[in-house]
């Protein structure tokens, strides 16, 4: 499945909804892309919903890391919410599982950011 992206705001918080598959070329591209746009345009509380990704590589793992350090080194926050049980793993594999912020649920997180 393609990677797919949707953006929306919930007050001050943007949340981007992501699908299919994160992977080096097209999935990590569109993530790296809608990040540095929220950034370029002042959006600094960034909730990524991962209910609908079917998979991760390395690379995607990656632009989670880089785009959580931009925005962190920029006074933001990104924090990640529904993750599936496979993605806890490949966080956890790739030792990176640590810095971020997890939720199971979208208004847990949201209410996190306040």
């Amino acid at each position: 499945m393609e990677a797919k992206l949707a953006s929306r705001q919930v007050g001050e918080v943007t949340v981007i909804d992501l699908e299919g598959r994160i992977t080096l070329g097209q999935g990590s591209d569109l993530l790296r892309d809608e990040l540095r746009r929220l950034i370029s345009t002042n959006r600094r509380k960034i909730l990524l919903n991962l209910a609908g990704v079917s998979y991760m590589d390395s690379s995607g793992v990656g632009q989670l890391v880089a785009g959580f350090t931009t925005i962190v080194n920029q006074g933001g926050q990104l924090k990640l919410v529904k993750l599936s049980k496979r993605m806890r793993e490949v966080l956890h594999m790739t030792k990176v599982a640590t810095i971020f912020e997890t939720y199971e649920d979208e208004d847990a997180a949201l209410h996190a950011f306040a």
